[in-house]
């Protein structure tokens, strides 16, 4: 909003040229939303707490006992915060702006009506697999198609540490980029089960993607690094800093013994939305690079399920996803999610390497 109100003021008074920058407006949509998310969190918590939204533990973990009724579905803080700072700060005639938005709130609604399915049946179950894979589907499928029509994107798979490697595989695209969202939505949605284990990880991505965007937008950056260069999607970098900032909000209250969980509604939005993001700066396949914590999480799934049924109930974990399985051999909650975030972290920079190996 201020971007569209104050810059065509530049002309009489030059003060107003700092609302040009997107840096700027980033740091500015950043500062907001976490503010904002600290500020309104204690009675947001407590609203909650009426409401009577508590959080069913699993009952295998014994050390979630305490936990049992610690109020769910915070990613609505998340998502309050974010949009007051993305109308205060960005160019809200920019389309990707409008359409990321799309897509995290879009997850966002699924993962709301599952949160809200399992407090009216009062008990940890929600809708059914296959409603909940529907509607993500139908999600990415229009953000998808948004990117299909566009004719400044194209349909090129960038391959990471390859310069002159990026075949275009045409209308396979859609569901690539399709499977791309569902996927990292669930994989962040099964990364949530410690005290800040799945926030902490989110914003280190999002970061990383905020400066791909960043560069994708810039002409001179992206023709100097080798990364496509697609007008406007810079702009998309001042959501990133506001979903940072809500998310860092978000763990002020989320960090070990949590005082809320983000919920369905959180874990779903923040990995669609990361999916999306990957897509649009053209960087897919480094998403599982960046992401890779949440690509453990999830593999330690599959091997669980696929070894329980093929050897007839044999288990390769105690637990899974994997996090479970550390609490199970006595690790600490607390040093299990500091060491996923320094994973995370150094895994956010090896993504970042691949600017200039290539």
């Amino acid at each position: 909003m201020f971007y569209n109100l104050l810059v065509p003021l530049t002309s009489e008074w030059s003060v107003f040229n700092v609302f040009r920058y997107i840096s700027f407006r980033s740091m500015a949509a950043l500062i907001t939303a976490l503010v904002l998310s600290i500020l309104v969190g204690p009675r947001f918590i407590t609203w909650l707490r009426r409401l009577k939204c508590g959080q069913h533990i699993h009952e295998d973990v014994e050390a979630h006992a305490a936990k049992a009724g610690t109020p769910t579905m915070g990613g609505l803080l998340m998502l309050t915060s974010l949009s007051v700072s993305l109308l205060l700060w960005a160019d809200l005639t920019n389309a990707y702006v409008w359409q990321t938005f799309f897509v995290f709130a879009g997850f966002g609604v699924v993962g709301l009506w599952d949160d809200l399915s399992k407090l009216r049946a009062h008990r940890n179950k929600g809708i059914s697999a296959k409603a909940k894979l529907a509607a993500q589907i139908v999600v990415a499928f229009f953000a998808m198609w948004f990117l299909f029509v566009n004719p400044d994107y194209s349909n090129n798979l960038t391959i990471p540490f390859f310069k002159g490697l990026s075949p275009d595989i045409g209308w396979l695209y859609l569901p690539f980029g399709i499977f791309v969202m569902v996927a990292s939505s669930n994989a962040v949605n099964l990364t949530d089960g410690l005290d800040g284990l799945a926030i902490g990880p989110s914003v280190v991505a999002v970061i990383v993607f905020s400066i791909f965007l960043y560069i994708t937008g810039n002409a001179r950056f992206a023709s100097y690094l080798f990364v496509p260069y697609i007008p406007g999607v810079g702009e998309v970098t001042v959501f990133c800093a506001a979903l940072v900032g809500a998310g860092l909000g978000f763990l002020w209250f989320n960090a070990y013994p949590a005082q809320v969980f983000m919920g369905d509604v959180g874990s779903l939005s923040i990995g669609g939305v990361l999916g999306y993001m990957a897509l649009l700066c053209k960087q897919e396949l480094v998403l599982a690079v960046v992401g890779g914590l949440f690509v453990a999480e999830t593999l330690s799934v599959i091997l669980q399920v696929g070894y329980f049924r093929w050897t007839g109930g044999k288990r390769i974990f105690r637990m899974a996803p994997i996090h479970h399985h550390f609490e199970l051999k006595g690790v600490p909650e607390s040093k299990i999610i500091i060491r996923f975030w320094i994973m995370s972290i150094l895994l956010g920079l090896i993504a970042l390497s691949v600017l200039k190996l290539r």
